[in-house]
């Protein structure tokens, strides 16, 4: 039987032993991109992935023919976490909490997600424009409340945030409080 002849496996089948590997090691790949990634931003490599997965770069390159493909999984990933935090500031009542509970959850989890903080930084990631839409949500809320100054704009509170979380991760800052002060020291720059 040619390959393209093979039968295809139906949920009253069990899936074969080599699409059952298959499976595995493409979990394998994303676990492990996802700890390299959030180690080592965007500039970890597809070599360093595959070592931590334990499979060659050719299981790598199967399942994400780019690391630009693998960077974006990860990033959809790590931005869903993000996503459900903007949505639930998005919603509060009292929108300086909200903002000030977002900025400083956000620096929480950029202390220890590399990746993410680049990501935000750049204009690189398609997913990145749905969480900036949400926190545009939540600044705009704050604005209107008179929690933060009037002419404060989604590009003032990109580049203050992205700005402060590349500068800690050019240090190699990794201590949460830290980063939990510079959040704060945020959302003073735009009260």
């Amino acid at each position: 039987m040619k390959p393209s002849q093979t039968p295809i496996a139906t949920g009253d089948q069990p899936p074969s032993p080599r699409r059952r590997d298959a499976r595995r090691n493409h979990a394998r790949v994303i676990a492990a991109a996802v700890e390299v990634f959030r180690e080592n931003g965007a500039r970890a490599t597809v070599p360093e992935i595959a070592a931590r997965a334990r499979v060659g770069k050719a299981t790598v390159y199967r399942s994400f023919p780019t690391k630009e493909d693998l960077l974006e999984s990860v990033t959809r990933l790590s931005l869903e976490e993000l996503g459900r935090r903007t949505a639930t500031a998005a919603r509060a009542t009292d929108p300086h909490k909200a903002l000030s509970g977002f900025v400083d959850e956000l620096f929480e989890l950029l202390a220890r997600d590399r990746l993410l903080a680049d990501r935000l930084a750049g204009d690189a990631s398609p997913a990145v424009a749905v969480v900036l839409e949400s926190l545009t949500e939540v600044m705009e809320a704050a604005r209107a409340a008179g929690a933060i100054r009037d002419d404060t704009t989604l590009l003032d509170l990109r580049v203050i945030l992205c700005g402060v979380s590349l500068q800690l991760i050019r240090m190699d800052e990794r201590d949460p409080q830290v980063w939990s002060r510079f959040g704060a020291t945020v959302i003073r720059m735009l009260s």
